[in-house]
């Protein structure tokens, strides 16, 4: 778990820095002023901050953070109030303040590291956005702030965040590929078949079974089946079933049941029992088994897939059993005192030499368009699934950042990590797009209606429309990370 999470931490920090230096990039390329530049969240105080003042870089540690605007005076002296009732806050004059005081040198970004691991952000100069009162804003704009830009500008610093995270996911595909190569492995050489969920037993599907195809489409991959099968809503199934060619057709609903039901995995790859290593003073090594034995029954039972030689064993716990195994081509059988937990106390050597796996190198002009088209791939079989978080069933199965974090593997794998970072690249990039005010997508619908309608929308319906995005946004993340509460209690 420990783990998981340094990998999920790790994995957001890198995604939320690339994300906001995309909209960084941008401001600073139209001249626009970026106050703050921070990675997590630096409430009260932040770990660390600097700044380049004069030529210099200054650091300063768990420094308190500092107002940078003041209430505005009217002509009697009295503070001016906004149609809240509130103070109307305008900028510290910089000039009023001494020289060692980084608020006197607003032109120079200031960055750095919050204590609050959720995210970070990139403040532009003159933007609203859901921390800003309007009436900050009641000042003439001045020429480096966000708000004097023409459309277009604003349009390219919005977006930039986006244009960032889907770049990142396609260069760490491209770098996969290029590196590691891709290797999958055809159904056809899944000679034990595959264990199927509940649902998916209920529905028709026995453990063994191998598809063939779907629709009539020949299934060449895994990955095939689980598209096709739970994102596209595909029913008629044909199977080879010892040998024998037999067809099914699922239900309309069938996606709605295994998502009702939570399936982690539709499918599973059925893998011999071939043992790697015997722990001391264990029922295996008591029986004499070795390194290299394939278990291949149990009390005169054919059983050669792990799966069902574990289920046996389970059922066998604390009895004596005959055994059968093949050590380097003979068969031989023996009795074993299964242990009170149904374990014999081994360990299984990897199943990689047992499929013939087909894989492919891509060299480097090779793997771009490859790199693309797995990128577009992901994006396109998310956008497929969220028809589903409009039912019942789907809004259920939201989940949150124990959802996510689960997601990484238990153990540190470089290249499961990548992947990972990739597949929430692409997620984060579109979720940022959808036209939901306080998400990017929200702030690219105001832009495209001032430049159809000429006109920008007012300070107060923008004020109201991001607190309203602001509650629903928050209205989601306590759902979903209620539901990872829920089911971490109770299942």
């Amino acid at each position: 778990m420990l783990i998981q999470t340094l990998q999920l931490i790790l994995a957001l920090s890198l995604l939320v820095f690339v994300h906001e230096l995309g909209h960084f990039g941008f401001a600073r390329l139209f001249h626009v002023r970026v106050n703050k530049f921070y990675l997590f969240f630096n409430w009260k105080f932040a770990i660390v901050r600097f700044k380049k003042i004069n030529g210099k870089w200054q650091v300063r540690w768990f420094a308190p953070n500092q107002p940078t605007e003041e209430p505005a005076i009217d002509e009697n002296g009295e503070p001016k109030l906004n149609a809240k009732g509130k103070p109307i806050m305008v900028p510290i004059d910089p000039e009023k303040l001494p020289d060692n005081d980084w608020r006197r040198y607003p032109e120079a970004t200031e960055w750095g590291i919050g204590w609050i691991p959720l995210g970070g952000y990139c403040s532009i100069d003159g933007m609203v956005d859901e921390t800003t009162d309007s009436g900050q804003l009641a000042t003439e704009p001045k020429p480096w702030e966000y708000r004097a830009q023409p459309a277009w500008k604003r349009l390219f610093i919005i977006t930039g965040g986006v244009l960032m995270n889907f770049i990142t996911a396609f260069v760490i595909y491209t770098a996969i590929l290029g590196y590691y190569g891709k290797d999958e492995l055809p159904v056809q050489n899944a000679y034990l078949g595959f264990d199927y969920c509940q649902t998916a037993q209920d529905n028709g599907f026995r453990n063994g079974d191998i598809i063939i195809a779907i629709d009539n489409d020949t299934v060449k991959y895994a990955p095939e089946v689980t598209e096709r099968i739970i994102i596209d809503g595909r029913r008629n199934i044909l199977l080879r079933r010892h040998g024998r060619d037999t067809t099914i057709v699922l239900p309309e609903d069938f996606s709605q049941q295994i998502i009702a039901a939570e399936e982690s995995r539709f499918f599973t790859l059925r893998i011999p029992f071939v043992i790697d290593q015997i722990s001391s003073h264990s029922p295996a090594e008591k029986a004499g088994l070795q390194a290299g034995d394939s278990i291949i029954g149990l009390n005169g039972h054919e059983a050669v897939a792990f799966s069902d030689i574990a289920q046996a064993l389970d059922t066998l716990a604390g009895q004596t059993a005959t055994i059968t195994y093949v050590r380097q081509g003979d068969t031989r059988t023996d009795s074993i005192v299964i242990g009170d937990d149904g374990k014999i106390g081994v360990m299984l050597r990897d199943n990689t030499p047992y499929f013939k796996t087909e894989h492919t190198e891509y060299g480097f002009f090779a793997a771009i368009p490859a790199g693309w088209n797995l990128m577009t791939d992901v994006l396109g079989n998310y956008v497929k699934q969220l028809r589903f978080v409009f039912t019942k069933e789907g809004a259920k199965s939201l989940g949150g950042f124990g959802t996510i974090g689960s997601l990484f593997p238990s153990t540190w794998d470089w290249a499961t990590f990548w992947s990972m970072c990739a597949f929430l690249s692409v997620i984060l990039a579109f979720m940022n797009i959808l036209p939901i005010p306080v998400l990017d997508g929200g702030y690219v619908l105001f832009l495209l209606f001032e430049m159809i309608t000429g006109r920008k929308p007012s300070d107060k319906v923008m004020d109201i429309l991001l607190n309203i995005g602001f509650f629903l946004l928050l209205a989601l993340l306590i759902v979903a990370n209620g539901n990872d509460l829920i089911r971490w209690l109770f299942k």
